[in-house]
């Protein structure tokens, strides 16, 4: 404990570092209203700007082999679980597939759903070959799909003027390519015309 004179002179002493800018009269005055204010300069902080993670360039992508399955991976009995998935998927986002369903709720469904791991068929091509190919999609691009068959060749089949089927719990689908030719990601945002000319 200090006496009243120490106590008066260590506070004097205090507000004339805490307040340098101010004469000792003007400290005085302030003392005498039994009310002291002091200031505080807080420091500005620096915000660090978050530096951006650049993914790797569709270049780099291909240098690097990242989307080609190795030819030891290419079997269809090793995809058939992912098929099961997708048609899992697809009952939920359908709600259930049941005999009421409205064929047209599903098929505007399924144009907007990922078709990883759907079985597919081409129905019809200008291309004779390319007809009764039918395989799970392993890989989507915007231009062509990858599908594994039953016969554990890799086909690399182009969505321009072919016509696609696919089907589950007893719904048929037909995609027709030549307005198909969108990635994977861009499709969920499209507005698909269920009606309307189709010319292969």
């Amino acid at each position: 404990p200090q006496g009243s004179e120490e106590a008066k002179a260590f506070v004097n002493a205090f507000l004339k570092r805490s307040m340098p800018k101010m004469k000792d009269e003007a400290i005085q005055d302030i003392l005498t209203r039994k009310a002291v204010v002091l200031e505080h300069y807080s420091k500005k902080k620096t915000k660090q700007k978050r530096k951006k993670t650049k993914g790797f360039t569709a270049k780099q992508r291909r240098e690097m082999h990242l989307f080609e399955i190795e030819p030891e991976q290419q079997r269809y009995t090793t995809f058939l679980p992912l098929h099961e998935l997708w048609k899992q998927y697809i009952r939920d986002l359908c709600h259930g597939l049941k005999p009421d369903s409205q064929p047209h709720m599903v098929q505007g469904k399924l144009l907007k759903a990922d078709l990883h791991g759907a079985i597919v068929t081409v129905t019809k091509s200008k291309c004779p070959s390319y007809v009764g190919i039918t395989g799970i999609i392993l890989q989507e691009f915007k231009h062509v799909f990858k599908i594994i068959t039953k016969e554990d060749k890799l086909k690399v089949v182009p969505k321009l003027n072919n016509v696609f089927s696919l089907e589950i719990d007893g719904f048929i689908s037909y995609i027709y390519g030549s307005k198909f030719q969108l990635r994977a990601s861009e499709r969920s945002a499209k507005k698909f015309k269920l009606k309307g000319t189709i010319d292969l």
